[in-house]
């Protein structure tokens, strides 16, 4: 088979599986992408171990876009999305996103992710077996703001999606299960564009890209990945207005358990 048909057509189930996640529990299916892109654009489309990093957290990225669009949307159309929540939460990621660079001058990379595996299992732990204890402070403006603003610097630091910080933030201070994966995966979609962008800035001019590049995005696998999780967010979204709130809760730390091992061992 032709690299290129058999990058296509794994894309496809890639985007299926993405979109799922995303759906179900409002984060953006990095975890998945960037690891299977990083195999496939090295190991079968024979690209430069240089370029292929920066193309597959791209990629990924770009295809937060339209699969957070995709979910979110079906989230808003069944109530779970929290404008108030979604539009603070946005303004503060976006400032986040620009400080993460400043932050990586002022703390070690690897301390920096050592230290959030370790609280993100913990966080796992207690949302799988611990008591339902929550703040009885009240979600004003000011700590909306400073949700974004952590979850947009972690998230521009480490590459990985909102919903990780962001969900166990806002069931903290008493919000929905439901309602705090629909504001992520909105969320999701202001740390995308960001993040797109300016991976497409830094390789506009990179005579190694590939044709097909778009900056580091990496056009064909992106559309393979959308066409497909953008259906799947849909269903995930709809799966996850019915699943019961506890059951939520488990496989999201689940979730949460999977990216806190990744990132100890990556």
């Amino acid at each position: 088979m032709e690299p290129l048909l058999f990058l296509i057509i794994s894309c496809v189930f890639l985007g299926l599986i993405a979109g799922l996640m995303a759906g179900l529990l409002g984060i953006g299916g990095g975890l998945i992408i960037v690891p299977a892109l990083l195999y496939l654009l090295q190991i079968k489309m024979g690209m430069s171990i240089d370029i292929v990093m920066p193309m597959a957290v791209a990629t990924s990225l770009s295809t937060i876009i339209f699969t957070g669009c995709s979910s979110s949307l079906t989230h808003w159309r069944l109530g779970n999305v929290d404008m108030r929540i979604f539009a603070l939460c946005s303004v503060g990621i976006a400032l986040g996103a620009i400080g993460g660079a400043q932050l990586a001058a002022l703390m070690p990379a690897v301390l920096l992710k050592n230290i959030f595996a370790t609280l993100v299992m913990l966080l796992a732990l207690r949302m799988a077996f611990g008591k339902n204890h929550t703040s009885q402070s009240t979600l004003n403006r000011p700590r909306l703001l400073g949700i974004g603003v952590v979850t947009g610097s972690i998230s521009s630091l480490l590459g990985i999606g909102g919903g990780a910080l962001l969900v166990p933030a806002l069931v903290w201070f008493r919000i929905s299960m439901k309602v705090a994966i629909g504001c992520a995966a909105a969320c999701g979609m202001v740390i995308a564009i960001f993040g797109t962008a300016s991976f497409m800035l830094a390789g506009w001019n990179n005579p190694d890209l590939p044709t097909g590049s778009l900056g580091y995005v990496y056009l064909p696998a992106m559309l393979a990945i959308v066409s497909a999780s953008m259906l799947s967010a849909n269903w995930g979204a709809r799966l996850s207005h019915r699943l019961p709130t506890l059951t939520l809760k488990k496989i999201f730390a689940g979730f949460l358990i999977l990216v806190s091992l990744r990132m100890f061992f990556s």
